[in-house]
């Protein structure tokens, strides 16, 4: 299969202004072929735009996984192919909670790159995940303008440690806890609640479901992705074989190369995308339906 410079290559052989779309629709309908499953594409042009807040998964992506899904026929299941920095929250709850009125828990993940954050949430939620050996996922943790929930309680907790070992350590985490709101412990013990039990849950039902000691393991597995102390960072790359020392159900990408070679095709399409249009967000099926989020006009004056 066409490695990163043929797809450029074929891309621009095409003399239409519709190039890219046709070349991306040719490889998602050929991966579909291949697993005669349903494709859905939900990728990020984050690592190309890394600051514009329109990448992160945000409650408008239902409507484009409402547009792709409509008219698919459901019994086939879905392999959805993710590519995100991840999101909210809220967000990732009520899209996973969509995805699987839809499809049950027949749903694989694919992995050809990076699903960071609400992205490994979503993957959480499937009942396979297929990675590569250039494939990450990342810890869980909630962000709050990129400060870390749990971070924050575990820093909580060592203040009150010291302080009650010496009262004279008052004044300075005065001054370390006065940068937060009066709420903002109590909202960082809430989201990290909140992700570890949807995470959870999902696990028990989708990737463990009517397995012996579903609940167990997914509450372990919880526990090594959200655990801020042992990621050190919110963006820590958790690579494939930790992934499934973890406990995840992963399928290597390397066990069918023909599968691989579709997979990272499709990728390599979507990244020529983004890097050549002011594209930021594609959620696109097999048969061609998409939904294409654009950078933001700048209003004139």
């Amino acid at each position: 299969m066409p490695n990163w410079n043929d797809v450029l290559k074929e891309i621009e052989a095409i003399q239409r202004p519709d190039a890219l779309d046709v070349i991306r629709r040719k490889y998602l309908k050929a991966l579909h072929d291949y697993t005669q499953r349903n494709v859905i594409a939900y990728y990020s042009g984050w690592l190309q735009r890394p600051h514009y807040e329109g990448t992160v998964i945000s409650d408008d992506d239902k409507n484009g996984f409402m547009t792709t899904i409509h008219r698919l026929d459901r019994s086939k299941g879905l392999d959805l192919i993710l590519h995100t920095p991840g999101g909210t929250l809220a967000a990732t709850d009520s899209l996973v909670n969509y995805l699987h009125a839809m499809f049950g828990s027949n749903i694989r993940a694919i992995i050809p790159q990076i699903a960071m954050s609400g992205g490994t949430m979503i993957a959480c939620a499937c009942k396979e995940v297929l990675m590569g050996q250039q494939s990450n996922l990342g810890p869980i943790d909630p962000q709050f303008g990129g400060i870390p929930a749990e971070g924050v309680l575990e820093e909580f907790e060592k203040a009150k440690i010291e302080i009650r070992r010496d009262p004279s350590t008052i004044p300075l985490w005065q001054v370390i806890f006065s940068k937060y709101h009066p709420t903002f412990i109590g909202e960082c013990k809430n989201a990290t609640d909140w992700s570890k039990k949807v995470v959870a849950k999902w696990l028990a039902t989708a990737m463990f479901g009517g397995k012996r000691g579903a609940d167990k393991k997914s509450q372990q597995i919880v526990k090594k992705l959200s655990s801020h102390r042992k990621h050190k960072s919110h963006d820590r790359h958790i690579h494939m074989q930790e992934c499934r020392d973890i406990g995840l159900n992963i399928t290597p990408m390397e066990d069918d190369d023909k599968l691989q070679d579709l997979v990272l095709t499709v990728h390599h399409s979507y990244m020529h995308t983004f890097s050549r249009t002011t594209a930021i967000k594609i959620i696109e099926n097999h048969n061609g339906i998409a939904m294409v989020h654009q950078i933001a006009p700048v209003p004139s004056r």
